[in-house]
């Protein structure tokens, strides 16, 4: 009887026999990339719009910027209010997204886990800096940090105007990125890790924020690509003194008045390199800080 068994009994290791004797084979299966019809036609009209709309114009300024050769991006770099038009341009959209990625990520925390009077109220106001045209923006800023400031703060026409304004504008970034995100956290996990003796430091680095990274990191480089092509809300309240608070788009604006084309566009094929730049550097940081947490 056990020999009976024994001789019954199947290698788990083994592929198992059909009919035929012959071990059975893996089925084929058709390659996800295979696109249907409908997919086809839909993926065509997609690309044709974004192509209308984003690729030709970048193909365009580029083209426009090539055009003088190396000898023009050389002339505009060299030339000291172009330079620090970009130094101010790019060192303020970065200081401005590390403040945005810390008070951005601190106001959709408290947006989404706590409960206080006028919550509703907050998280429509969030929001005005992307309905408000930026030149109204630039007034209000002005009326309020102006030479006439009814709180004593008066920033207008200095540098720190520029990063008043790029604040403004940039606020709704990272928090609309971050919030949806935290919605969708499940806090069982993380009673689970207290329950075992989990610190909330611990919590937040291994739980909480290997899942945040990947929106902050989108919010971050939007916040940055709008930063440093921010014009509107500039105008009035930096007081583009060249040298010393006019930004990379005021400064493309002066060139093409002048009919220098090459070198607006070559101002503008830098600031679409550093954008580019920050956006690969963003990705490799969210892909990293994931992995280790």
């Amino acid at each position: 009887m056990s020999a009976a068994l024994s001789g019954a009994t199947l290698d788990v290791g083994r592929p198992v026999p059909d009919d035929g004797g012959r071990p059975r084979r893996a089925r084929r299966t058709k390659p996800r990339n295979t696109l249907t019809p409908g997919a086809g036609l839909g993926l065509g009209i997609a690309m044709l719009w974004f192509s209308l709309l984003v690729l030709v114009p970048l193909s365009a300024i580029v083209a426009s910027a090539a055009a003088g050769g190396w000898a023009n991006y050389v002339n505009v770099l060299t030339d000291p209010q172009t330079w620090n038009a970009l130094k101010l341009t790019v060192s303020q959209a970065a200081l401005v997204t590390v403040i945005n990625v810390v008070m951005g990520t601190i106001i959709a925390w408290v947006l989404v886990r706590d409960r206080f009077p006028g919550k509703a109220i907050m998280n429509v106001i969030i929001d005005i800096p992307f309905a408000l045209p930026t030149v109204v923006a630039g007034l209000v800023l002005l009326a309020l940090y102006g030479p006439n400031s009814p709180i004593g703060v008066h920033w207008a026409f200095t540098q720190k105007s520029v990063a008043l304004a790029l604040a403004f504008v940039t606020l709704p970034f990272v928090v609309r990125a971050v919030q949806p995100v935290l919605e969708e956290l499940d806090a069982d996990v993380e009673e689970a890790a207290a329950s075992l003796g989990a610190r909330r430091s611990t919590i937040f680095r291994r739980i909480i924020l290997p899942s945040l990274v990947p929106a902050i990191t989108a919010g971050a480089a939007l916040s940055f690509a709008r930063a440093i092509s921010e014009y509107g809300s500039l105008v009035l309240l930096s007081g583009n003194r060249p040298n010393e608070t006019e930004v990379a788009s005021v400064r493309m604006l002066s060139f093409i008045e002048n009919g220098s084309y090459a070198s607006a566009a070559a101002v503008a094929s830098i600031m679409l390199a550093v954008a580019l730049f920050v956006i690969v550097v963003l990705d490799i940081v969210q892909r990293r800080v994931s992995r280790r947490g």
